[in-house]
């Protein structure tokens, strides 16, 4: 069953105001209308370069950012066009873990304070009784002491300080956790053990996850499937496998490319090696990666490709998907 159904999202920053009559602003096109779904207890990935737009969809979606148009709904109640006092409620439900552990941590409250301070807001629990052996019990499932609830942030590693977020994340009980780079800030060695946390609570509770990354090592472990984001608009989404075994856009295998490979021989030719992205605040015309890509033809340049079904939950947004299909198999 269908949780989180988003249709047309757009989220636009205004960068420079105009003062002449009838001129518009420039704007940044941070999103730009994309629509996808996510199944109860799915994990989807949203992965890209940095400055596509993943992190701006995941903050729009826990209204962080506000949305230029589109909708989104969860479990069949349409939210962005709520009013943050009618989206409160549901703020239980949508919850989010952030890239930095520390930065969204308050320093100034103990674990315990942190981590009750939601289950207080959302009328879950109110005495400290009834709330501490909740603590204790997350806590623990997080692999950390119960008895560190009295310490402060600082007194924690970045891991701890995750799993911390983690913890009070999940302790509400939410159906869908929008996680944004969860472990790129952690060392390499901690990264794979907070990872391993995150895709057993998942599974246990079966809640589900829009996990945004760059790293597709980390995708691979944790997705069941993947959209791939270029300038704002999603390319190519589908299940996992497809993704990582046909992909089916010139950006898609630009990316697997760049997965480091220590054996030599395992070291595919790169597809895209032409440049950097172009900036969202003045992207190209047509389909914005025809500059860097080598299947780019006329047409290209002069009209963006909508998403087409390959096959079942398999789409890409390419005019020439049949001619890379063929030169990948080659």
């Amino acid at each position: 069953m269908t949780l989180l159904a988003v249709d047309d999202l757009k989220t636009w920053f205004t960068i420079e105001k105009s003062w002449k009559p009838g001129a518009a602003d420039k704007v940044l096109k941070a999103v730009d209308g994309i629509s996808f779904a996510i199944e109860e207890g799915e994990v989807l990935s949203v992965v890209g370069e940095s400055g596509c737009g993943k992190s701006t969809v995941g903050r729009t979606l826990t209204k962080l950012e506000a949305a230029t148009g589109g909708t989104a709904s969860l479990s069949g109640k349409e939210f962005l066009s709520m009013s943050n006092a009618e989206f409160r409620p549901l703020r239980q439900q949508i919850q989010m873990i952030f890239q930095d552990p520390f930065a969204s941590l308050n320093p100034r409250m103990t674990i315990e304070q942190t981590v009750s301070e939601p289950l207080k807001i959302h009328g879950l629990a109110q005495s400290n009784a009834e709330i501490r052996p909740l603590i204790a019990d997350m806590l623990s499932k997080v692999g950390l002491d119960p008895r560190v609830m009295k310490r402060f942030p600082h007194e924690f590693s970045g891991g701890q300080r995750q799993r911390i977020a983690i913890a009070r994340v999940m302790i509400l009980s939410p159906s869908l956790i929008i996680a944004d780079e969860p472990v790129s800030a952690l060392d390499v060695s901690i990264q794979a053990q907070v990872l391993n946390l995150l895709k057993k609570l998942q599974s246990e509770s079966g809640v589900a996850m829009l996990f945004i990354s760059h790293d597709l090592g980390v995708v691979r472990l944790i997705s069941d499937r993947v959209a791939v984001m270029y300038l704002g608009r999603i390319v190519e989404i589908g299940p996992k496998a497809n993704i990582f075994n046909n992909p089916s856009h010139p950006y898609t295998q630009l990316l697997l490319d760049s997965i480091p490979q220590i054996d030599p021989a395992k070291r595919a030719p790169k597809v895209a090696t032409l440049g950097e992205p172009a900036s969202a605040a003045n992207p190209p015309s047509g389909c914005a990666f025809h500059p860097r890509c080598p299947y780019a033809s006329k047409l290209c340049s002069q009209a963006a490709p909508e998403l087409q079904v390959l096959e079942s939950k398999h789409q890409v947004a390419c005019h020439h998907v049949g001619q890379f299909e063929r030169q990948v198999a080659a």
